[in-house]
C-alpha cells in the first residue's frame, strides 16, 4: 500500500473538520488584531479627551 493511498481515508474523513478549523482560526485571529490595535491606541485616546 503507498503513502498516497494511506493520505486519502484520512483526508477524506478529517478534511471537513480541518477546513472548518482553520477558518475559524483565521477569522478569530482578525479579530484579535483589531483587539490588539484598539489596546494600542487606548492610552492616545485617552490623553486627548482629559475628564478633569
Amino acid at each position: 500500500m503507498s503513502s498516497v493511498e494511506l493520505w486519502v481515508p484520512l483526508i477524506s474523513e478529517y478534511g471537513f473538520p480541518i477546513m472548518v478549523t482553520l477558518y475559524l482560526l483565521n477569522r478569530l485571529e482578525r479579530k484579535l488584531d483589531k483587539v490588539t490595535e484598539a489596546v494600542e491606541t487606548l492610552p492616545t485616546k485617552l490623553n486627548q479627551n482629559p475628564t478633569s
